[in-house]
């Protein structure tokens, strides 16, 4: 077993107490570590509450944003290491949540800020992580972890601290390798919003009729998502990871979304048929992160775990159709088997052709699919970017100019009169845009 040290060291034994104790508010000297599965172990202080918490151990490389990582349903049963190094600078505010709550299973940083510094704060990310029972550990190396989980992979992990720490390490562990594995987890039903809402572009700064209605699969959807279709006129209404297809039938969309969201692609048999009947049907597509895996698997190919996986704000990404590159928002640990630089026939041959439409610069990884013959892309990253780049801002726009393009040549209005009144949205596109009967198509 590999230990790495910092200013406290663990006791090699511990009083009696179990793993499912509840979280408690953490002294500053508290001990705490972070056990690997293969027998590292990073010593350092309590964090946030104190306990025993198990996951994922992945790191994130973003700067900025520790906020909106925390509530990133994507995150879930993960326990993040922050490449860098001081956090908390800017406390926590009541506005650039995610969602509904902290999701990361843990939280591993090196220099915890002392005090927050700015004008939104409203408390301490430590208050925070106390608050909402997240486990989290301090002081320890994290370009050290970072460094270890970029040449041995992902694994799993736990953090203990206080009475927690104290016990053999031994016993730790086994118990941190005796937790479920990332691959086959189905997690988007856990953190997927109970009931359909509703977001209306007028409560976004939209100003004019309503352009289009959207129905968004939530699989773990970030606040930001909605928020940035509703600013170009898009009523989106937000359902259920479970959702039917005739639930979606019933409001009559213009298009389709399918969020991003923690787990295995390969365990959403749901939301693999309920995307097969939405391309069956014509329907515009739009996938992002999971959304883009599931449209993979949608169409046949197939999909397998990152030895690491891509989260941060920081990822290069080229457009195969501009030769662009645009830096990204990233969270996955899994992404789509398709051949990158050719037009091919997807396996599920009815939806016709298909092409990788963007890829990884850093390891080629496939980031976009877009479809020639039916109206449906897709891509790996975070085009809502919050916090992050705007590079990719304008997939939305396309998204809008799907929807009305499919619109025009149905004849189909699928928004009120009332609605429509005061429309008027332009997207401007160019020839490589419109092929293939897709106005996305390059």
């Amino acid at each position: 077993m590999t230990h790495h040290n910092s200013a406290t060291q663990a006791p090699t034994r511990a009083p009696a107490s179990t793993p499912t104790q509840s979280p408690a508010s953490t002294p500053t000297s508290a001990p705490a570590l972070l056990v690997l599965e293969d027998g590292t172990v990073h010593h350092g202080s309590a964090y946030g509450a104190q306990g025993a918490r198990l996951g994922e151990a992945v790191f994130a490389t973003g700067m900025t944003g520790y906020q909106e990582t925390l509530t990133d349903p994507s995150y879930a049963r993960q326990i993040v290491v922050q490449t860098a190094p001081h956090i908390g600078n800017t406390g926590i505010n009541d506005e650039d949540a995610e969602s509904r709550k902290i999701w990361v299973a843990g939280y591993v940083v090196r220099d915890a800020a002392r005090r927050p510094s700015n004008w939104r704060s409203r408390r301490t990310l430590d208050e925070e992580l106390s608050s909402q029972e997240i486990i989290g550990i301090k002081d320890v190396d994290t370009r050290a972890i970072t460094r270890h989980l970029r040449s041995a992979g992902s694994m799993k992990a736990g953090i203990f601290s206080g009475d927690q720490a104290a016990r053999p390490v031994a016993e730790l562990v086994a118990e941190v390798k005796a937790q479920p594995s990332m691959a086959g987890a189905r997690l988007a039903e856990e953190v997927s919003t109970d009931t359909a809402y509703v977001i209306e572009p007028r409560d976004h700064g939209w100003t004019q009729g309503v352009v289009a209605t959207v129905a968004a699969i939530d699989l773990g959807i970030k606040t930001m998502t909605p928020v940035r279709m509703a600013e170009r006129g898009l009523r989106v209404h937000v359902l259920p990871a479970a959702s039917s297809f005739a639930e979606i039938e019933a409001l009559d969309p213009d298009g389709v979304f399918l969020s991003n969201g923690p787990g295995d692609p390969a365990t959403a048999a749901n939301q693999i048929g309920l995307l097969r009947e939405v391309l069956d049907a014509r329907t515009p597509f739009f996938g992002i992160c999971f959304g883009n895996q599931i449209l993979g698997r949608a169409l046949g190919f197939g999909t397998y775990k990152l030895p690491f996986g891509h989260r941060g704000i920081n990822q290069p990404v080229m457009d195969h159709a501009t030769g662009k590159v645009e830096i990204t928002s990233q969270n996955h640990g899994f992404a789509v088997d398709a051949p990158v630089g050719e037009v091919v026939t997807a396996p599920q041959d009815r939806f016709g052709r298909v092409e990788v439409s963007h890829s990884s610069l850093n390891d080629g990884v496939v980031e976009g699919l877009r479809c020639l013959d039916i109206p449906a892309f897709s891509v790996q990253y975070h085009p809502e970017a919050a916090a992050g780049p705007h590079d990719s801002a304008y997939l939305f726009d396309r998204f809008v100019e799907l929807m009305t393009a499919a619109r025009t040549k149905t004849g189909a209005d699928t928004v009120t009169a009332a609605d429509t009144e005061t429309t008027t949205h332009t997207v401007t596109t160019t020839d490589t845009e419109t092929r293939g009967g897709n106005p996305l198509n390059a």
